[in-house]
């Protein structure tokens, strides 16, 4: 399955306020962010370097392997809908983010409604990934 790593770039307004209520991380080495089937603990967002999402089937064969760019968020729609990551986000040597916990980010949302619509615009871009992906199989 290919979808497009476009799809989890947000708008640079959107990077710059979660950025500002972020906890800088400066990755010394490839770093595993979450892991596929984790609980939800926060949104990552990508600011400098890239990021590789990864999904496996049950039996271990990897089904998507993505490379991101900077400007990704990274763990929305785990921390957004209350279920486990459906993906594993390891970024790589040299990348930068900011880190939001998933009650920081909870709270951001309800004080700027703004954002919220932001955060919509990138869940439905990665929805449109899929659904493109899918047919394309």
């Amino acid at each position: 399955m290919k979808l497009d790593p476009s799809a989890f770039v947000a708008a640079p307004e959107l990077i710059a306020t979660l950025s500002q209520h972020s906890l800088a991380i400066v990755c010394q080495e490839d770093r595993i962010l979450f892991r596929q089937g984790d609980q939800p603990e926060g949104v990552y967002v990508l600011q400098t370097g890239s990021a590789t999402l990864r999904m496996n089937a049950p039996d271990g064969h990897s089904i998507i392997s993505l490379s991101l760019p900077a400007g990704s968020l990274l763990g929305v729609p785990g921390v957004v809908g209350n279920k486990p990551y459906t993906l594993t986000a390891i970024a790589r040597k040299g990348a930068r983010l900011g880190y939001i916990s998933r009650s920081d980010f909870t709270a951001l949302m309800h004080s700027e409604p703004l954002l919220s619509l932001k955060i919509l615009q990138v869940l439905a871009a990665e929805v449109s990934s899929a659904r493109r992906a899918l047919v394309e199989m």
